[in-house]
């Protein structure tokens, strides 16, 4: 059973802190309009420069999502048939099933990944270079890319061979076996996640500071939460963004807290993103996510064979030998669950954005708003962050709030410190918030400047693995 109210804390004190919380509730609180938190954060040039920053990697971002369907749509309906027929007249490939599906699956990820590299190196290196975000090289991020290609495309090409075969054994009911199948993998995938996959990219080691762990182990008996570890990820070799996450099942969760959020956030402000991530364990985001997923997935997979059956039987109704299926029909499924993703991504991304308000919600209620609103403001200024998206590209695109949003709905600081009188030694204006903002800023710029040596360098990278915890 979760508490609100920590060891020796004030009635007094927790009352306050569970006022501020039910206040926040998921709604704006109308302490400030948009212009004048902007006006409040950050400088109009740094505002200026974080929205050009932003509007360059959400072209990036539309263009790979119409890259892919444009590219399926093209391999699905003209290019498949005759891209097999011409890959069986090899005498290595001839009429095995087997053969004719890992040489199809071979081609058409070679001409994903042709397609997909211009873009993933303009948005992850160049972009992120110019903007002074990266602590990559251009080899160091062709390294890194390479090493995820070496993961992902063998993944891929195995969880493709697995559909097909599922499709091929059980046939109308292929849907519901995969659906089965599929959510048992994620499992395993998402256990073995932080320990096996994570450290291939980044140093992971506990924590150590004993002050912080001392604080995190206040925050954490509140939820009787029982961690393997908290740990510090080595966000640095990579980027100067700060994030957090929590990630893994069972023996294997773990909190994991970029350094670049410890090198430059106070403590308070720590353990608010600390409160942030427990949120999520105490609300079983993780596992509500996990269960959405399997149920979504078969009405997704159901919604796949009812187009396949339109598309290669001419009616929703038509009886087909799943048996013979021909191998160039993989490319419908890969088109079909592309298209089908990317009409439920809002959805998705709204139910995930309500886990990241309450996730809120149960920081602002462990630590009050102060820490809290101060790690936001430093969160958006170091990740050059837009406070305010447009309405559009939130609904369609963001698995969080925007930045601003979540900080006007922590009040204004005055209302802040009335709501919380016992934390005024402890109040930083928003001024001042600014002037740290600033300092960060031109900390970083200046270590990019002694890192570049020269004034050619282009610029960073964006985290290469997603989607794999909840991050902050």
């Amino acid at each position: 059973m979760f508490s609100a109210r920590g060891k020796g804390e004030s009635a007094v004190h927790s009352h306050a802190k569970e006022d501020a919380a039910r206040s926040f509730g998921g709604r704006m609180a109308k302490f400030q309009t948009k212009e004048e938190l902007c006006a409040e954060i950050m400088e109009p040039e740094q505002l200026a420069e974080n929205r050009a920053y932003h509007r360059i990697q959400l072209r990036c971002t539309l263009l790979d999502m119409a890259a892919d369907l444009i590219l399926f749509a093209f391999l699905t309906f003209f290019f498949g048939k005759p891209m097999t027929e011409f890959l069986a007249g090899f005498l290595f490939v001839g009429d095995s099933w087997i053969r004719q599906f890992t040489a199809l699956m071979v081609s058409v990820s070679l001409i994903h990944v042709c397609v997909s590299l211009p873009i993933s190196f303009f948005s992850g290196w160049v972009v992120e270079q110019r903007f002074g975000l990266s602590n990559l090289t251009a080899f160091h991020w062709l390294r890194r890319w390479l090493l995820q290609m070496a993961l992902v495309l063998p993944l891929n090409f195995f969880l493709m061979l697995g559909l097909f075969w599922i499709i091929r054994v059980t046939g109308p009911w292929w849907w519901a076996a995969a659906s089965g199948i599929f959510f048992f993998f994620s499992i395993v995938l998402g256990t073995l996640f932080p320990v096996v996959v994570l450290p291939l990219f980044y140093r992971v080691e506990r924590l150590e500071d004993p002050v912080l762990m001392a604080s995190f182990q206040k925050l954490a008996e509140t939820a009787s939460l029982k961690l393997s570890g908290i740990c510090r990820l080595d966000l640095s070799i990579e980027t100067t963004k700060a994030n957090a996450m929590i990630a893994g099942f069972g023996q294997t969760r773990r909190v994991l807290l970029g350094d670049t959020l410890l090198k430059n956030f106070k403590k308070d402000e720590i353990a608010a993103v600390f409160a942030h991530e427990l949120g999520h364990h105490v609300c079983r985001h993780m596992l509500k996510g996990m269960l959405g997923m399997l149920l979504a997935s078969f009405g997704i997979y159901w919604l796949v064979d009812l187009g396949f059956r339109f598309w290669y039987g001419g009616s929703l109704t038509a009886e087909l030998n799943y048996a013979e299926l021909p191998v160039w029909s993989i490319l419908f499924f890969i088109f079909a669950l592309t298209i089908i993703m990317t009409v439920l991504e809002p959805i998705q991304n709204a139910v995930s954005r309500r886990h990241e308000r309450q996730a809120d919600a149960h920081a602002l209620t462990l630590c009050g708003p102060d820490a809290l609103r101060r790690a936001f403001v430093k969160l958006a200024i170091q990740n050059k962050a837009d406070p305010f998206p447009s309405a559009w590209e939130v609904f369609w695109l963001h698995s969080h709030p925007a930045i601003g949003e979540r900080i006007m709905a922590l009040g204004m600081p005055e209302q802040t410190q009335t709501q919380t009188k016992t934390q005024t030694k402890n109040t930083v204006s928003i001024r001042r918030w600014k002037t740290q903002g600033k300092e960060i800023g031109r900390g970083l710029c200046q270590r990019s400047k002694s890192r570049s040596g020269t004034g050619l360098r282009v610029l960073p990278l964006k985290s290469t693995l997603k989607r794999n915890g909840k991050r902050k």
